[in-house]
């Protein structure tokens, strides 16, 4: 009886091959990364919230460190394509209640002699009262909360391209 036990524990624990994408993305990215966010003329206050999001995300998500650009494997550049605010939802009166705003964003990274471009989107819907207009708060949030789902969106391609190359 004790083997089977023994047996069934063995198969559950070591059976199923999961890794988590960090560290597939480990493969592509290697053990260090620096990031650079390419500062928008029109809009430079999302520039300092994704760049903030991007070194979260190298930290956490990767699981890998920050580095300077002379020193790290691999080097992230960002550019902010576009950051829209969309109408969603209408109340009865034909005011605005819910915005979604759209984060339009293109990584560059390049490690050794190896250069490949991402596209990514992140999307974030948001509540607003009748007849009201967008607070910067709000809209701060929102941009952050877009270019987090976009950064999310990076780390996924990412992690497939490591799990491809395995």
């Amino acid at each position: 009886m004790r083997v089977w036990i023994f047996l069934a524990a063995l198969l559950v624990l070591g059976g199923c091959g999961y890794a988590p994408a960090a560290y597939y993305a480990k493969n592509v990215l290697g053990e260090s990364v620096s990031t650079e966010v390419i500062i928008s003329m029109e809009d430079p206050q999302n520039t300092v919230i994704i760049k903030d999001a991007v070194d979260t995300a190298v930290i956490t998500k990767f699981r890998t460190k920050l580095a300077p650009k002379s020193v790290a494997e691999t080097h992230i550049k960002i550019l902010i394509n576009s950051v829209t605010f969309s109408p969603l939802r209408y109340d009865i009166n034909g005011y605005v209640v819910t915005y979604r705003t759209t984060v339009m964003m293109k990584f560059e990274r390049t490690r050794a002699d190896e250069r490949k471009n991402y596209f990514t989107r992140g999307i974030y819907d948001f509540a607003i009262e009748p007849n009201a207009i967008i607070t910067d708060q709000a809209r701060y949030q929102a941009i952050s909360q877009g270019a987090e789902k976009g950064i999310d969106a990076f780390v996924a391609q990412v992690a497939a391209q490591g799990a491809s190359s395995k």
